[in-house]
């Protein structure tokens, strides 16, 4: 029996609108069911399997998931992928595609738009508390991350590809001349992070709407939320292989994936050291591959806020505080240096060190608190050696402490520093750790060539200024510093549909997630011309005699 469908009609997806973020205010309906669904997802100890082709497969190792504020809580049991079932799920993508890349753009488009209206819906309470329970992000936090932005991912990725898709060259009465948007011959390989479950969603959905299968490797510290979106999909509808599932050690996966000749695209978001080294593994070997690999990365960052003399002294602090310290720092936009006046300095100084001696950390489930753990004991020991680096190389003017006895627990804190090229405005921290170097008023312009010349990122950054003078000025010096550049605004919380996301330099690609610049490096363009009246005699009219 054939599958095949002839639609007589121009098909239109939904015009997307961004998810409305719920508040989660005492009494609200989306506040209880939240904390019992967080209630019932705590006590319960589930199993994660890979899933290829569809199927539940199981490994020779496993692995724990645990809270970050509560380390000894497991919440999973996940299994790992050895290197066969690496290769096995490369085989099952390479079968899932024979059907998935001839279907039409918009039913699989159709896949993805039912699973942003059960995130919305039905699932929303179960992804914010998985995200909740293993990366410890707040209620907010999860809310604007594993609902709003995933929801927003899958509805606007649909409306992106129709207008690439209508994209077409230009035809004359002889002649019809059109763009075949084919998917690449191959697989893509998507590596996940664990900081932003929508970006877990976005990595390997966006090539698959564009007709490619995928093979998706999840952050270890973030399993539960993984396995949640992918039973979503498959609630979706998803076909069985088009995304397939191999949790476990990034090398040895990133080892047969990249040393495989049909490998056609990486979709990654993760450390610049660990891109760097795929980047150069698939260099070393380009002629083992069927095609030229499409390489797309989001890394680090050393995001930075610069503040003029004309600037707003109460919203600077704040953005800062919330720029530096939601979700723990844990964000590649994360602000984590400064730059400051001094005639506004110990105004904003003090603005900051009232604001964080408010700050509550703690267990999530607590909706008081306004930060919860870092990651995991990797991060904790990281930034805890950052912080014992500031207390005998600079000024800790606010927090300092940590706590891992029972969670991975930092303290929000603010150093100081009167060395421009001091290691900790340098150096990506991820963590909840603000830097301040305090400059002279009058060396404005020589500050700014300096916050461009201090890092090797460029993802994020933002100018405070109410001298629309020394916007210019420094929206022009910071050109090149910056993916995201924010006027006023603290750099983080980029939405789908408003600031597509990405940086260059160190930071990676600049490709834009969430839309259509990251959608046309899925797809495969063949230009096809159809003449209505071919030539049938092979001379020209020069070759006429006078």
């Amino acid at each position: 029996m054939t599958t095949d469908f002839a639609f007589n009609g121009t098909r239109r997806v939904p015009p997307p609108v961004n998810e409305p973020v719920k508040g989660y205010a005492p009494g609200s309906p989306e506040k209880a069911e939240l904390k019992a669904r967080l209630e019932a997802m705590a006590g319960e100890r589930i199993e994660i399997p890979l899933v290829i082709g569809g199927k539940e497969v199981r490994g020779a190792e496993t692995a724990k998931a645990v809270m970050p504020h509560d380390h000894a809580h497991v919440l999973a049991d996940w299994h790992k992928a050895s290197r066969e079932q690496v290769a096995q799920a490369i085989e099952a993508a390479a079968v899932a595609r024979r059907e998935w890349a001839r279907w039409p753009w918009e039913d699989r488009a159709a896949v993805f738009l039912r699973a942003a209206e059960l995130l919305a819906t039905t699932w929303r309470a179960t992804l914010n508390a998985a995200t909740m329970l293993g990366q410890s992000k707040t209620a907010f936090q999860a809310e604007i991350d594993s609902a709003a932005e995933l929801v927003d991912f899958w509805r606007f990725n649909p409306h992106y590809a129709q207008e690439l898709l209508a994209e077409q060259p230009l035809s004359s009465s002889t002649m019809w001349n059109q763009l075949d948007y084919r998917p690449l011959e191959g697989f893509v390989y998507a590596v996940t992070p664990f900081n932003f479950t929508s970006i877990a969603g976005n990595l390997p959905t966006a090539p698959a709407l564009m007709g490619n299968t995928v093979v998706w490797k999840p952050a270890s510290s973030s399993i539960p939320s993984a396995w949640y979106i992918l039973r979503l999909l498959e609630a979706a509808g998803l076909p069985p292989g088009v995304i397939n599932f191999v949790p476990g050690n990034a090398s040895a996966i990133s080892d047969v994936v990249l040393n495989h000749r049909d490998l056609a695209g990486v979709h990654f978001t993760g450390s610049t050291e660990v891109f760097n080294s795929m980047w150069r593994t698939i260099g070393a070997q380009m002629d083992r591959y069927r095609s030229y690999p499409r390489i797309v990365g989001e890394t680090g960052g050393k995001d930075f806020i610069v503040a003029h003399a004309s600037a707003d002294p109460a919203a600077l602090a704040v953005a800062v505080v919330r720029g530096s310290f939601e979700y723990q720092g844990q964000k590649c936009s994360a602000a984590s240096r400064i730059y400051v006046p001094r005639s506004l300095w110990k105004d904003v100084r003090d603005r900051i060190v009232g604001m964080i001696s408010e700050i509550q950390v703690g267990d999530v489930r607590d909706f008081r608190n306004f930060m919860g753990a870092v990651i995991d004991r990797k991060a904790f020991e990281s930034i805890s050696a950052y912080l014992a680096e500031a207390k005998r190389t600079a000024k800790v003017l606010a927090g300092g402490g940590v706590n891992g006895d029972k969670g991975f627990f930092i303290q929000p804190t603010l150093v100081e520093t009167a060395d421009p090229g001091y290691k900790l405005l340098c150096e990506e921290i991820f963590g909840p750790v603000v830097t301040a170097y305090v400059y002279d008023d009058a060396k404005w312009e020589e500050t700014l060539r300096v916050v461009d010349e201090t890092s090797p990122y460029a993802l994020t950054g933002a100018v405070f200024a109410d001298d629309r003078a020394a916007v210019r000025q420094a929206a022009a010096a910071l050109r090149g510093a910056a993916g995201n550049f924010y006027v006023n605004d603290k750099p983080t919380g980029a939405v789908v549909g408003q600031q597509p996301f990405g940086g260059a330099r160190a930071s990676g690609t600049n490709d834009k997630a969430g839309s259509k610049l990251n959608l046309v490096r899925w797809v495969s363009a063949r230009a096809v011309k159809e003449t209505f009246n071919p030539p049938r005699d092979f001379r020209y009219p020069f070759m006429a005699e006078e």
